[in-house]
């Protein structure tokens, strides 16, 4: 009996620790073009679990997809970290070392809204810190216009079905990935803007 109730409460103990662990992931959502790029550079940041690729932004068009109907919705990726390793400011840092905050069209050789950068903040909170973020990158760059907005989260659309091969795209093709990614000028332009800050 005594051992039987040993294992049980152990067995409650674990449970209750990965439930805990679970429940203190975050969740963030960015725009900076190509959401391939995208969830490659946030895959490799530590205390990020998982990244999605999807889009939002577009109002009352629900179930945008790639190759059909995406009109007003933004590529962008859905980011779940856990705060005790990485906070949303961190989050925040590496998200603009990894887009040009100065292109209006898009990012790189990608143009088009669906391409525009953007952040979608959840609540008071990630706004505050969203808004520092963004007058510190004004503050660095004087004589440019930083065009990346700052917007309310909406519904986010994962890639799916017949789509689905999006997610994970540059570990499933790797070697079209890393031609498109140099081909794009993508990392030349980071290293234009951020120098040694810029990650890839």
């Amino acid at each position: 009996m005594k051992k039987s109730l040993t294992l049980a409460l152990t067995s409650a103990v674990i449970l209750f620790s990965t439930f805990s662990h679970a429940a203190k992931t975050e969740k963030a959502v960015l725009a900076g073009g190509c959401f391939w790029c995208m969830e490659s550079d946030f895959e490799k940041l530590e205390g990020v679990t998982d990244v999605i690729s999807g889009f939002t932004g577009g109002g009352k068009l629900i179930n945008p997809t790639y190759n059909g109907n995406h009109k007003g919705h933004y590529e962008a990726v859905e980011i779940t970290y856990d705060p005790a390793i990485v906070s949303y400011q961190g989050i925040l840092d590496h998200y603009w070392v990894n887009i040009d905050p100065f292109d209006a069209k898009g990012q790189f050789c990608d143009k088009g809204p669906s391409y525009l950068s953007a952040i979608f903040v959840q609540n008071d909170e990630q706004r505050k810190l969203a808004e520092k973020t963004k007058a510190a990158v004004v503050a660095e760059f004087p004589n440019q216009t930083v065009v990346t907005p700052i917007l309310n989260a909406s519904t986010f659309y994962p890639i799916k079905g017949r789509e689905s091969f999006h997610q994970d795209y540059y570990k499933n093709n790797p070697i079209r990935y890393n031609t498109y990614r140099w081909r794009c000028g993508r990392d030349s332009r980071l290293e234009e803007i951020w120098g040694e800050r810029a990650t890839h």
